[in-house]
């Protein structure tokens, strides 16, 4: 009896050692597991910023395009050291209210701005063109950052060298005659690349929409565009504003009469001008004198395209304006004017 005792107790003992190696190897993984995560935890926290602040300024430098060196297409080098919020791009208004940038002055022939974008700029000050380029003081006046001139008569002029001493001055040989390629440009200039290629991407579909809802229209047709302003009468070629947007975007054929040189209108030569349709631009109603003249002509009255009624009349800025917003609103009139 006494052994069996004995025995029961020894087991009780074993079960008690048994039970606290236990306790004791499961308290050993429990503050391994805790360092193990103490450290891991501190390492997190040392690769990550301090604060918001410094989140936001890891953030600027990973993505921050300046200070930026460029060349411009006439081959001056310019550095714009970070982004500009005060920019002059006459004529190149348009482009910039497309990437969601007001300049610090907008284009003016003297008399008005480009009317189609007041609703965007009509607090934006107006610099006259009227007399050329504007002088070296009426550019410094706005101060801007950034200077973006659309052609080359600027650098042909002298003007380029006087601008330059102002700001960074980037000048295009001819900003509107691939308005895409411009169009980048600017996005790469202004940092709104982005934006500069969803416009791109916008503008494509709807010239490809107009195209297809117009095929019947326009396949195998030629145009023509003539301009009326306070010197008399002229063709508009296929190399930029609407002609751009008839002949590259809509995919009508320019008259063999442009297509050959024809520059200026002369009621000579309108028995030659073979357009199926004729659009003509009354620039500012500057060129009233001239457009009646046409009008009342009999030369004018003979043309094919006069007799079939295909002659469509505007007055429409944006018909001489270079820019997406221009372009749309050019094929929403001739969609109007072809499919009435």
């Amino acid at each position: 009896m006494i052994n069996k005792v004995n025995q029961r107790r020894r087991n009780v003992r074993k079960l008690l050692v048994m039970s606290l190696v236990l306790v004791l190897v499961s308290g050993l993984l429990a503050a391994c597991s805790t360092n193990t995560a103490n450290v891991q935890g501190a390492k997190q926290e040392a690769a990550a910023p301090t604060n918001s602040t410094d989140a936001a300024k890891n953030t600027a430098e990973q993505v921050s395009v300046y200070p930026l060196t460029i060349k411009d297409e006439l081959g001056h080098e310019l550095t714009i050291p970070s982004k500009p919020t005060k920019i002059f791009a006459p004529i190149m208004e348009d482009s910039l209210v497309t990437l969601g940038i007001k300049p610090t002055m907008q284009w003016s022939n003297g008399v008005s701005p480009q009317e189609y974008l007041q609703d965007q700029l009509g607090s934006v000050p107006q610099i006259s063109f009227a007399g050329g380029l504007p002088s070296f003081e009426a550019v410094l006046d706005s101060q801007p950052e950034l200077i973006i001139l659309h052609n080359s008569y600027a650098s042909e002029s002298g003007a380029y060298e006087k601008y330059a001493k102002i700001a960074p001055t980037y000048v295009f040989k001819s900003a509107s005659t691939d308005l895409n390629s411009s169009l980048r440009t600017l996005g790469r200039l202004l940092d709104e690349s982005d934006k500069a290629e969803q416009a791109i991407k916008s503008y494509a579909d709807k010239a490809a929409s107009a195209r297809t809802m117009l095929e019947g229209k326009i396949k195998g047709k030629k145009a023509a565009i003539i301009r009326f302003n306070a010197k008399g009468m002229f063709f508009m070629n296929s190399n930029y504003f609407s002609g751009y947007v008839l002949k590259h975007d809509l995919g009508l054929e320019q008259s063999d009469l442009v297509k050959d040189g024809a520059l200026e209108v002369s009621l000579e030569i309108l028995p030659e001008l073979d357009a199926d349709y004729i659009f003509l631009v009354n620039d500012g109603n500057q060129g009233d004198r001239y457009f009646n003249e046409l009008r009342e002509s009999e030369v004018w009255k003979n043309v094919p395209a006069v007799k079939n009624g295909h002659v469509f009349e505007t007055s429409k800025d944006y018909w001489l304006s270079g820019g997406f917003i221009a372009h749309v609103k050019v094929i929403d009139d001739v969609v109007t004017f072809l499919q009435p």
